[in-house]
């Protein structure tokens, strides 16, 4: 059979081809790419030609460079011709640049028939490559022609190309260093986010990291490499095994945009476009897999969530979130070169610029990769910034609150030193009276009767002075504080107590208490913190020497500060008269503050200026 094979191509061969340029292997001829003219196709809808009635049918040449099987249904007849050269003394091949071909019958001038195509176990290949390769015999002078019969479900790029042996192995290894180099790029991309995300806990780092795996396994599903290395014996999988790399793609891209620009604070409507997209496509790929797996080949719907991601970017970026400048960057270029394969697929063959094109989706998601890497930097960048400001702000608050205690010392100091002078002309005075008393007494020796009178009157009047004199000395010991009046100018409400305790309280990192996250939003009550992963919410008066307080909480303020003021020694009856609050109440804030005193009278000494907030808190929230 396949020496007619062979006659039927010597015999019809010069007729049929008399149209078409052969391409002739010239001495130190390395490469040949056929284009245009050079190839010459015919549709067989109904794949039922055989070559015998395929020698005798009209081809068409090739009116592009590269052309491809434009109905997925039909199957494709091609032929080139190549005039051969003994003296050229070299060995050649042909190649199949696009590996996704399910099936490729050539039929040879001698007669023989080769099989290839990716719908066949890789072992059978006559060379260990992810191309397609067939020998060319060029043993003997004159102009032979090939025919090949392809059938692929994909849309194939039938890139023809005529190689010596010796360019062939140079090329070969040039083009797997780069696969490696390119991969080699997106797994330390992977590697150095992975460890950001063991560092940080944050779910971005996770989907970025995600996200390249699956652009890194797709791009070996195309490439050939995955069926190569991966799954060399299951042509079956690898026929559509690209699909699921395409899905997780889709789904971590879209989960690292919401996540990386805060969609959902941000933009509540697309937060919810892009559940609602992340849904949908998990129901398409649902639907191919059990209804009919042709429809994976329908890879331009990954258009829809590329185009909300990078719609995202810009809507968030418009909106003033400085990151999202390198995200749409870097989806600009991803892209672009999405778009030219689609416009490619569509017909636009004039975009076609063979290699460059056909590696353009690569070369893009490396430049994405690349600033999607700046975009997370820049964000980790900001959120330093922000936190650097605000405990500067902190600092200054706090040195506004020394001042102003200086301030109010100084003044107390003033108003003490007053009323010492105050008592002393006092005293003068009592000393003055007494004197003139003396004297009187010497003048009225004989008027005794009166005089004792008047000397009871003077021992009263002496026992209201010490009376009054005590009463002074106390309100002299009680001077160094402030009364309530005073003290609440400075907290004058509630919400001025519950802002001092949430400063006080979340100085630092705010770390949640149920699961550890370190993001959170405000509560339902004033001035508490809710966390951002698990729910959890923590009041400002929580773990605090406040917290469940029956009393309002200035006046709570107010009596720590009188029980530090005086080390302790204030009475309870005295803080009921001055809060006007029950006395057992009173005794019992007191005494728990000064148990806590004792247990932090070392930290007190060293207080620095902090004074009596450092028994605000709990032991479990200072540590």
């Amino acid at each position: 059979m396949r020496y007619w094979y062979a006659v039927i191509l010597l015999i019809l061969g010069g007729s049929t081809t008399r149209g078409q340029q052969p391409v002739p292997i010239e001495k130190g001829l390395s490469q040949h790419i056929f284009t245009y003219d050079e190839i010459e196709y015919l549709e067989d809808p109904g794949g039922k030609l055989r070559l015998d009635q395929v020698i005798n049918a009209p081809f068409k040449p090739s009116a592009v460079s590269t052309p491809q099987n434009d109905h997925l249904g039909s199957v494709y007849w091609y032929r080139i011709s190549i005039k051969h050269d003994t003296s050229s003394h070299n060995y050649y091949l042909l190649e199949f640049f696009d590996q996704t071909i399910d099936e490729i019958t050539a039929y040879l001038p001698d007669g023989k028939q080769v099989l290839l195509g990716d719908r066949y176990p890789f072992s059978q290949r006559w060379f260990r490559h992810k191309n397609f390769e067939l020998p060319v015999d060029n043993s003997k002078d004159g102009t032979d022609v090939y025919y090949f019969r392809l059938r692929s479900a994909q849309t194939a790029d039938v890139i023809i190309v005529l190689r010596s042996f010796d360019h062939f192995v140079s090329y070969a290894l040039s083009e797997y260093m780069t696969f490696g180099i390119f991969y080699g790029m997106i797994f330390i991309f992977s590697f150095y986010n992975l460890i950001m995300f063991i560092a940080m806990r944050q779910r971005q780092y996770l989907y970025y990291v995600l996200y390249n795996l699956s652009v890194v396994l797709y791009e070996m599903c195309t490439d050939g490499i995955a069926y190569q290395w991966l799954w060399p014996n299951s042509p079956n999988w690898n026929q559509y095994a690209f699909a699921w790399p395409l899905l997780s793609m889709s789904i971590f891209a879209l989960l690292f945009t919401r996540s990386l620009l805060y969609v959902e604070f941000r933009a509540p409507v697309l937060n919810r476009l892009i559940m609602g997209v992340i849904i949908a496509r998990c129901l398409f790929f649902l639907a191919c897999l059990f209804i009919n797996p042709y429809w994976f080949n329908y890879k331009f719907i990954e258009v829809i969530p590329l185009a909300v991601a990078f719609y995202t970017g810009i809507h968030v970026l418009a909106r003033g979130y400085r990151p999202a400048r390198f995200f749409v960057l870097g989806y600009s270029f991803l892209f672009v070169g999405f778009m030219l394969k689609f416009f490619i697929m569509l017909g636009y063959s004039w975009l076609n610029f063979g290699i460059v094109s056909y590696y353009s989706l690569s070369f893009c998601f490396i430049l994405e990769m690349f600033f999607l890497s700046f975009a997370v930097g820049d964000k980790v960048r900001l959120l330093k910034k922000k936190r650097d400001k605000a405990r500067r702000m902190m600092i200054r608050q706090m040195t506004e609150n020394a001042r102003l205690k200086d301030n109010l010392n100084i003044e107390l100091e003033a108003q003490v030193k007053a009323r010492t002078k105050e008592l002393s002309e006092q005293a003068g005075v009592i000393a003055e009276q007494n004197e003139i008393l003396t004297e009187t007494n010497a003048l009225l020796e004989s008027q005794a009767a009166e005089i004792s009178r008047m000397n009871a009157l003077l021992a009263q009047d002496n026992i209201q002075l010490q009376t009054n004199v005590e009463k002074v000395s106390r309100a002299r010991a009680l001077s160094t504080s402030l009364d309530f009046e005073e003290f609440s100018k400075i907290y004058p409400d509630k919400e001025s107590c519950l802002q001092f305790l949430a400063d006080l309280k979340w100085t630092g990192t705010f770390h949640c208490r149920k699961c550890g996250n370190e993001h959170y939003y405000a509560g339902h009550q004033p001035f508490s913190r809710r966390c951002s992963k698990c729910g959890y919410e923590e009041s400002a008066t929580a773990y605090t020497i406040y917290q469940n307080i029956r009393i309002p909480i200035n006046k709570a303020f107010y009596l720590t500060f009188l029980v530090y003021s005086t080390k302790g020694k204030i009475s309870s009856h005295k803080l009921s008269d001055i809060l006007e609050i029950r006395q057992s109440t009173c005794w019992s804030y007191a005494t728990r503050i000064i148990k806590m005193m004792d247990e932090r009278k070392k930290e007190l000494k060293q207080a620095n200026g902090q004074g009596w907030s450092l028994l605000v808190l709990d032991d479990e929230v200072r540590g």
